[in-house]
């Protein structure tokens, strides 16, 4: 199900897979040949409805996340909960603020991985909803924080479960709905919606800490604000459908084909949506056939082909995404540019503007040049950008008194704005969308739950570790970031496959078939029977008799009715039924 978008454009056309067409691949079913392929709109009105709505777990990720920079600057901050020197002077110590910073982080760790069996037991629709009110719960008890710092960071882990759970939660939801064509930009909306979040979090803290510097309104009308986000996506997603893919799973297949077409913008009786329904169901026979304990299910995914191969690149891939250090920037940035002649807050919004507004780019390049190709040239341009970073603030910068050095300082700035360029369009976004299509559907939740556990526990580290680090080796630190951008654009071209304009189900059978990762973007992915007996010879969870006797096709391609299955309208007469 390789899809050409006509010129790049809002349209996609499926001559290829018609076999009355004379541009149609080889290999085509003639079975297939009552269906509709006409064009389709790239973007329906439900697709960015989702896409909006949806997304504003991110924007709820980026606004938790972005807030604390400032918060450690602010004046009655500093004066509730920071500490006396021998001076009488407030502060922070560097395990204060690395706690206060980072604990969100292990909540997020957490919540990762409850929310996983728990979307499969409620579905995905109803726990976002959940969540957002553990979310809101964090948001409580943070502003009825007095003089105790304590109550901030355990408000912030409570804050984080839901901030975890939705990080799993949101990109999960858009990858098992959204249509081949768009997947990619719609997951990579999640990371658009973090950096809306990070951006509007150093606006109003600006804002607050200018018109109420030495009240608490500087802050906790900051912290109050992130109600109106988990109110906006918790009472909207109940407005929105469950998944194709957990509604079948769990006997709705009527309901799921309903939100197919919704999404897709046409019939039952179109390709895209017939073949999508046919490649699920297959799936997911298989997967009834298998009943085992919950503990027996999550060791037996590790045993499963090429599942730990699959667990161990979502887990690097997260890993790395923290380490290519835009976190540095955005959890200390205030502080890191303390010494140049600018607001640490305006230079704060400056960095976060970039980070925004070059997102859109990322939502662009996702479809239109790949994965890999964007990936490995984001880590080149980090890589890059980190090595001047560090080499001009440890070689250049005055660190006793930065002001008697403002030229370096602003080469600082430039190139900090350059590497958020970087990861805004590439790493940022990119990294959630490989990771919400690598995994078959019955492990998708398990696997995905890892993969942003490994994210939160390399979000705590770099949280908590940086003010220790950049104490003992000041810039030098940039040179960590910059290595781990080159390893990170190795991993990318040795372990990762192209998922540009592939199902799910298509992803899934190149990591059996061991298709080689830098030749994958021109595989050609088989017939949905052939593979299914690929799957089948390869051990996966697909069981031969969940499909049917005949060993090459599915049961529902040998003439038999499925009652739930897919039917084939002639687009000629409306009337005709063919049972495929």
């Amino acid at each position: 199900m390789v899809l050409k978008l006509h010129n790049m454009g809002m349209t996609v056309y499926f001559d290829e897979h018609d076999p009355n067409s004379e541009k149609r691949r080889e290999g085509q079913r003639a079975s297939l040949a009552g269906l509709d392929y006409s064009p389709l709109p790239r973007v329906t009105k439900m697709s960015f409805m989702m896409g909006v709505l949806v997304s504003m777990g991110g924007l709820i990720f980026g606004y938790d996340t972005g807030q604390i920079s400032g918060f450690l600057e602010m004046v009655d901050f500093l004066d509730r909960f920071g500490q006396t020197n021998s001076e009488g002077e407030r502060y922070f110590s560097t395990v204060r603020s690395g706690l206060i910073v980072a604990l969100l982080s292990i909540g997020t760790l957490t919540g990762a991985l409850v929310a996983a069996p728990i979307a499969d037991r409620i579905g995905r629709r109803l726990s976002i909803s959940l969540w957002c009110i553990v979310t809101s719960v964090g948001f409580v008890i943070q502003i009825a924080a007095i003089t105790a710092w304590y109550q901030v960071m355990i408000g912030r882990y409570v804050a984080g479960l839901g901030v975890g759970a939705l990080s799993l939660l949101v990109p999960m939801y858009q990858a098992e709905t959204a249509p081949p064509w768009i997947r990619g930009a719609l997951v990579c909306a999640y990371q658009l919606f973090i950096t809306m979040g990070i951006f509007l979090a150093a606006c109003f803290n600006y804002g607050t800490e200018k018109n109420y510097p030495n009240s608490s309104a500087s802050w906790r009308i900051v912290v109050g604000l992130g109600w109106l986000w988990t109110l906006i996506l918790g009472v909207g997603i109940l407005f929105f459908p469950e998944t194709p893919r957990f509604d079948f799973r769990n006997g709705q297949a009527e309901r799921a084909k309903r939100t197919l077409c919704k999404v897709y913008g046409t019939t039952p009786n179109h390709w895209s949506v017939y073949t999508q329904v046919e490649e699920i169901q297959m799936k997911l026979r298989a997967e009834d056939k298998i009943k085992v304990g919950p503990w027996r299910e999550f060791t037996g995914m590790f045993r499963a082909p090429r599942m730990t191969y699959r667990i161990l690149l979502g887990m690097g891939l997260q890993m790395f995404q923290q380490l290519t250090g835009a976190n540095y920037f955005f959890y200390y940035g205030t502080t890191i540019f303390r010494s140049v002649q600018i607001n640490s807050f305006i230079t704060q919004i400056i960095l976060n503007t970039i980070n925004f507004v070059t997102t859109f780019l990322g939502l662009y390049m996702v479809e239109h040049f790949g994965r890999r190709k964007s990936l490995i040239a984001g880590s080149i341009w980090m890589f890059i950008c980190f090595m001047i970073f560090a080499s001009v603030g440890h070689f250049m910068l005055n660190l006793d008194d930065p002001a008697l050095t403002p030229t370096p300082g602003v080469v600082l700035i430039v190139f900090a704005c350059l590497f958020i360029l970087g990861f805004a369009t590439t790493w940022g976004p990119m990294i959630w969308t490989i990771q919400a299509e690598i995994f078959p559907s019955r492990y998708r939740a398990k696997g995905m739950a890892l993969s942003t556990a490994s994210n939160w526990i390399w979000n705590f580290n770099i949280g908590f570790f940086t003010p220790f680090i950049t104490k003992a080796i000041d810039f030098r630190y940039g040179y960590v970031f910059a290595g781990c951008n080159i390893l990170g654009a190795l991993i990318v071209y040795f372990f990762v496959i192209e998922g540009q304009g592939r199902t799910i189900e298509e992803i899934d059978t190149a990591y059996l078939d061991h298709v080689t990762p830098w030749k994958s973007s021109k595989w050609i992915p088989p017939s949905p029977e052939e593979m299914a007996r690929r799957r089948r010879e390869a051990g996966t969870e697909l069981d031969p008799e969940a499909i049917g006797d005949d060993d090459t096709t599915g049961g529902a391609t040998r003439g038999q009715v499925d009652p739930d299955g897919p039917k084939v309208e002639s687009s000629n007469d409306t009337s005709h039924r063919e049972t495929v």
